[in-house]
């Protein structure tokens, strides 16, 4: 019987199911070694041309997809989440992989880069080689993870004129399903329906997740979100916006944070809380398609600025009620888990 890391592997693969169950082997195999091996190149980790050749030839197999590899995985992580108790954090994020190739076109691109100054003074655009990664991460609300529960790979193609064209179309009118940006509600939906139990889950993104669509999607799966906002929306009847009601809001408490200074060094920050409920409209080109919501806003702002590093400023939003200090303090918690 297979004990320790070969063991745990072959757990977390007994859901995976391959076109041929040496597939499956094979990819059972190649975790151990590269386990054996973390950091290392597939020859290292493979330690002899057989089995390295063998790697390769698997990662070049077009009967295995990424789909296929992380299914095992994706039923162990719905199995830990229905076994945790209490509220289920799932947060999203994307990471970028670069690489150097002699052919870049064979894997893609992922941005553009200021690389400099010519020597007419010119400024020179690098483009990156590489591949991108937006995940879902369970976690409980201590930290503990408890696996992935959605991924998504892709690279870009194209970057001239996308500055032009922004200047000739508002990005709010533009649906959200032509956008890039899909993925976070593509991700949001693939969790809540693997782990089959939307409320317990709150799903947590940084300002890029500020998206109206994937509250309305949240509020229509029926689970939950938590995500620090950077948009200023139109609120209560449409004629005030989100950051004029906030602004007359009087802090309801302090809190103290934990953070950084400008060398790195641990300080604490005391951040004054302002937490209201409102009526929160969509974009006025999406008002058509989407309903109003009430949403609670919640806000962690330091009153003077420090002199040894940026001043604290977080604005959240959530479905979630936050009714007193104590819930204030648990989402802002919560949001640091990520």
């Amino acid at each position: 019987m297979a004990t320790g890391t070969n063991a745990w592997i072959e757990d977390e693969l007994a859901g995976c199911h391959f076109a041929d169950e040496r597939l499956g082997r094979r990819l059972s195999t190649l975790l151990d070694q590269m386990a054996g091996g973390m950091g290392n190149s597939i020859p290292l980790a493979c330690q002899d041309w057989a089995n390295t050749k063998a790697a390769y030839r698997f990662f070049a197999n077009e009967r295995v997809s990424d789909a296929d590899i992380l299914s095992g995985h994706f039923d162990s992580t719905r199995a830990r989440v229905a076994a945790a108790s209490g509220p289920i954090l799932v947060i999203q994020d994307t990471t970028e992989f670069s690489f150097q190739r002699e052919h870049p076109e064979k894997i893609g691109q992922t941005v553009r880069v200021n690389s400099g100054q010519d020597e007419e003074g010119r400024f020179r655009m690098h483009t990156v080689c590489g591949l991108l990664m937006h995940a879902s991460l369970a976690v409980t609300t201590e930290g503990l993870p408890l696996g992935l529960g959605a991924v998504k790979f892709w690279t870009r193609t194209k970057f001239k004129g996308t500055a032009a064209l922004k200047r000739k179309i508002n990005p709010t009118r533009v649906p959200i399903e032509q956008k890039e940006s899909v993925r976070w509600l593509e991700s949001l939906r693939r969790t809540t329906e693997l782990f089959g139990d939307p409320g317990r889950c709150i799903h947590v993104g940084d300002r890029e997740s500020d998206i109206y669509e994937l509250f309305c999607l949240a509020q229509k799966m029926g689970t939950h979100f938590l995500v620090r906002t950077c948009v200023d929306r139109l609120a209560l009847g449409g004629d005030t916006t989100v950051d004029a009601v906030m602004d007359e809001v009087a802090a309801q408490g302090v809190h103290a944070v934990a953070v950084r200074n400008g060398k790195g060094r641990l300080d604490t920050a005391k951040v004054e809380l302002t937490y209201r409920s409102l009526r929160i409209l969509p974009p006025v080109g999406k008002q058509s398609r989407y309903p109003a919501l009430s949403l609670t806003v919640l806000r962690a702002r330091e009153r003077d600025a420090p002199a040894d590093r940026p001043r604290i400023d977080w604005k959240l939003l959530t479905d979630l009620p936050v009714l007193s200090n104590e819930d204030a303090i648990e989402k802002l918690r919560w949001y640091s888990v990520r």
